[in-house]
């Protein structure tokens, strides 16, 4: 059903198109600004959308081999830490299905949330924009956005005309894991049709560490990280009919990927993407509406876990589809927004690749179909925000499991209001109500993964997750000096975690205290997660000297047990730079503290650390381009870092003192 009706909302998207192309005359191209928030782009709207806008040059300078290493040191966001190939963005404290990761609005289609060792599908090396966000706009993008979502911007199906060729290319290489990378994006147009190609390789050896691979102890290995080594490329197509109607457009997409898994076994994952992405919208469709926007995606992912010795294990694949109408109006009553419906068809397995049968989680099909409205009105001097979701899911194991199908009905609602009590300050509050429904893993988990050495166990009578959110904010937002302070309450019913006691089984389940796998069983409990962000920052935009200084801090715990695994430490930093010309130079640092915060089955404590980087660029013309020669340091200190939020934390320090060279031409 759900299939069907990606099918027929194709079909009246194709049919609208046509009929407003034949009646159209030909004028000027509409911009269309494409953002996750369907209301407002200001970066500075913090409590109605609190996120973070990576672009230009701060994008360039941060991006690493994944995306929670691009991300790891935004305010409030930390990194899973599985090695140098997988690496997801936790938001603060929470990770996996409760972090949903788009690409240009729509889902990865990955697994990367089943499993800490499963790569993110989507590249930061060619992103224009990466976002962060949080708050009423995340209701568009499904229940899985409880805690947050990440949103990958690459254009790759213009909606704008480039009446010349312009693009940008880069090459850089790194010392700490002998790093060897490219990447290019270029855009033009042909008559009406725009047109777009990008594309990247990264190729990285096993990175060096400071000390050794378990803290303190020499014998248990230095010098390089075993299997930390990555190999991806990506390439992609797009291709547009742009004219005043609006525009509609397609782009293909390729990405490969071979990544090491630094545990003892020295496993690794070959990982390949296939995807399909359609994008149209129309001007003024309907009496009283501004837009109509649709997009459709189709999937189709596989990888393959990979002994030491090149033995195949487990092989996963996940194939997708999904589509999204979105009508967006203009002020009825002084209120804007959008209303829209989504549908998700999935089909997920995890096969031995010996057997051919199910390796633990069954193969099962997933079908969502959603709609859901997001408005925004001035009051007065206060910018209030709504939103609602309705959602069903419905999850349905293979037949020949015998497991029972589950369905959960979810709703999610959000209302903020933002008080500009002075043109420079705003205060604001945000209220919200959020169900998740258990993944497939948490539901029917009954089995060993090799990569991260568990006997994982679900529960087939997992409750939906629901979560109740306050949020407080003060801000300033104009001038040279701006400043922002938010502090956060989550209490959450049913909240779903991994829980262990330290017993050991076999493949089979069978307790044996000298087995690799370590029991882990999905449980329920009611959670707290609360903290809180400050940041201030001087004339980040203008030439001159600049500065930043920011703190966060979350804590999440398990009313009466304790506090939740794998949370993230208390951080402070600042940034110092200089730009001037064409010369740019800064440096940051980076200081976590010691986490001692622990789950009662936890026992590791994460010293703390400082981490210090720099960089220097130069950007001058050269005939018709831009040139920008950079240099960066990362961890100059060569500090031996552990990630609190890693499940590797005992034995995988992250890499040391990292120098890289490189050169970006633009034009």
């Amino acid at each position: 059903m759900v299939f069907q009706r990606t099918l027929i909302t194709s079909a009246v998207l194709a049919f609208l198109a046509s009929i407003t192309q034949a009646q159209a005359e030909t004028g000027p191209v509409s911009t269309v600004i494409v953002t996750s928030n369907p209301i407002s782009n200001d970066e500075n709207m913090q409590v109605l959308t609190p996120a973070k806008i990576l672009s230009g040059p701060e994008l360039k300078a941060k991006v690493g081999t994944s995306l929670g290493d691009t991300l790891g040191s935004e305010l409030g966001v930390s990194a899973s830490g599985f090695g140098a190939g997988a690496s997801r963005p936790i938001i603060r404290g929470l990770e996996g299905p409760r972090v949903k990761i788009l690409q240009n609005g729509m889902g990865v289609a990955d697994v990367s949330s089943l499993s800490n060792d499963h790569a993110v599908a989507s590249e930061s090396a060619t992103a224009q924009q990466i976002e962060v966000l949080r708050g009423p706009a995340a209701l568009l993008y499904g229940s899985g956005a409880i805690g947050g979502l990440v949103n990958v911007i690459d254009n790759r199906i213009p909606n704008v005309l480039n009446r010349k060729m312009t693009g940008e290319a880069e090459v850089r290489l790194g010392s700490v894991n002998q790093e060897k990378s490219l990447s290019f994006a270029l855009d033009g147009s042909s008559g009406v049709i725009g047109l777009h190609v990008d594309g990247s390789s990264r190729d990285t050896g096993n990175y060096k560490i400071p000390g050794s691979i378990e803290l303190n102890n020499p014998a248990s290995g230095s010098g390089r990280m075993p299997s930390s080594f990555t190999r991806e490329s990506t390439l992609a197509v797009g291709a547009s009919v742009i004219q005043s109607w609006g525009y509609v457009g397609a782009a293909v997409q390729t990405l490969d990927d071979h990544y090491g898994i630094p545990t003892a076994e020295r496993s690794f994952i070959d990982l390949k993407q296939n995807r399909l992405d359609i994008d149209g919208l129309l001007n003024a469709p309907l009496n009283g509406f501004d837009n109509l926007k649709y997009k459709f995606s189709a999937t189709d992912y596989s990888h393959t876990e990979k002994s030491e010795n090149g033995a195949a294990i487990t092989n996963f694949k996940n194939q997708m589809l999904e589509s999204r109408i979105q009508l967006s109006h203009p002020s009825w009553a002084g209120w804007q927004g959008s209303w829209g419906i989504q549908t998700e068809q999935v089909k997920f397995s995890a096969l031995s690749a010996t057997t051919g049968r199910a390796d633990t989680v069954p193969s099962t099909k997933s079908n969502s179909v959603a709609a859901f409205f997001v408005e925004q009105k001035q009051i007065a001097d206060v910018m209030a925000s709504a939103g609602m979701r309705f959602e069903n899911v419905k999850r349905t194991p293979d037949a020949s499991t015998g497991l029972a199908a589950r369905e959960f009905n979810l709703f999610s609602a959000s209302l903020g209001g933002l008080w500009q009590f002075d043109k420079s300050y705003g205060a604001g509050i945000s209220l919200s109500w959020a169900q998740r429904a258990p993944a497939t893993e948490e539901l029917y988990s009954a089995g060993p993964h090799e990569s991260t050495a568990t006997f994982d166990i679900g529960n087939i009578n997992m409750k939906k997750e629901a979560s109740r959110n306050l949020e407080l904010s003060l801000q300033k937002t104009h001038g040279l000096l701006r400043w922002k302070i938010n502090a956060f309450l989550n209490k959450v019913n049913n909240y779903i975690y991994g829980h262990s006691d330290g017993s050991k089984v076999d493949e089979a389940g069978t307790p044996d205290p000298d087995a690799e796998f370590t029991l882990r069983n999905w449980s329920q409990a009611a959670a707290t997660i609360r903290g809180g962000e400050a940041e201030i920052s001087y004339n980040l935009l203008g030439e001159g000297w600049s500065g930043r200084a920011f703190a966060d801090h979350s804590r999440g715990s398990l009313d009466n047990q304790g506090s939740l695994p794998l949370q993230p430490a208390t951080r402070t930093g600042f940034d110092i730079g200089y730009k001037i010309d064409g010369w740019r130079g800064g440096v940051n640092v980076l200081h976590a503290l010691r986490q001692d915060r622990l789950a009662s089955f936890e026992n590791f404590v994460t010293p703390a650390y400082t981490k210090v980087d720099a960089s220097l660029t130069y950007t001058h013309p050269y005939q018709n381009m831009q040139l920008t020669w950079f240099l960066m340091a990362k961890n100059l200190l060569n500090q031996d870092i552990r990630l609190s939020t890693s499940v590797l934390k005992e034995t995988l320090p992250q890499p040391g003192r990292n120098l890289m060279a490189g050169l970006r031409a633009s034009f």
